[in-house]
């Protein structure tokens, strides 16, 4: 058993929560206490009544999340909202949400852990957002087919869009939806990107611009960093700690 204050004030440190400003509504940090007391964590990407349902079930009393409970403007506390936070503090769970900066940690964040499971190591930072980058770019030695292949491997779903270089120097990595990554991608001096997902409209600039585009899932790409942060902190505090798997498709 590990007090809560302990595991909070260690994420928000690993994390560099407060260097970040992120979109309004991530309200990231913990959003729901606990009595204060932590005996299992548990890693889920959505804050949402199924993964809270599963983490009760499974006894976790701390859960991590990537996308957390306030996105939408401030309601009343009704419906599957309601049933949401009844749930939370009828299990006794409390809830960390980490957003950005999850996205953009060298070591824990998604688009790191997405460019080392291709065997490419991230060296430049990448898509600037109110001062700190999000993404990452790695070098490449691979051929764009062979990318293409290790992603398939990777991800049950993957968009190719191919009319980039068919050998790219480097390779960028934005989790998620990449629509803010795509323009980007001339000033860093890349042609490739690796994300989640992207509106209809990218199809027609990666074509006049020559780009190569891999959309692999909303879900799929960001489920790295709460995996790694939940695993660290089990192995820091002597904790038991589960992903809690939803089959999200998107």
């Amino acid at each position: 058993m590990v007090k809560l204050d302990e595991i909070v004030a260690y994420c928000d440190r690993r994390t560099r929560r407060v260097a970040f400003t992120d979109y309004p509504g991530a309200c990231n940090g913990l959003q729901v206490a606990n009595n204060g007391q932590v005996t299992k964590i548990g890693a889920a990407v959505d804050a949402g009544l199924a993964p809270f349902q599963k983490a009760a079930d499974a006894g976790v009393d701390f859960l991590v999340v990537h996308h957390g409970l306030f996105w939408n403007p401030p309601r009343p506390v009704t419906g599957s909202d309601y049933r949401k936070l009844n749930l939370l503090l009828r299990g006794n769970c409390a809830v960390y949400s980490s957003h950005l900066p999850l996205d953009a940690h060298p070591k824990i964040g998604n688009n790191a852990l997405l460019a080392r499971e291709l065997g490419l190591r991230p060296r430049r930072p990448f898509l600037l957002h109110e001062g700190e980058s999000v993404g990452w770019i790695a070098p490449n030695r691979l051929r764009r087919a062979a990318l293409r292949v290790r992603l398939e491997k990777r991800y049950p779903r993957v968009v190719a869009i191919e009319f980039g270089c068919a050998a790219p120097r480097a390779v960028a990595f934005c989790s998620g939806s990449g629509n803010g990554a795509v323009r980007e991608l001339a000033a860093a001096e890349v042609d490739t990107l690796v994300t989640g997902e992207l509106r209809e409209e990218w199809f027609n600039y990666a074509q006049e611009q020559r780009l190569n585009l891999y959309l692999c899932g909303h879900y799929a790409t960001e489920v790295h960093g709460v995996r790694a942060l939940a695993a660290e902190l089990a192995r820091r505090f002597r904790l038991p700690w589960e992903f809690i798997a939803t089959g999200n498709p998107l």
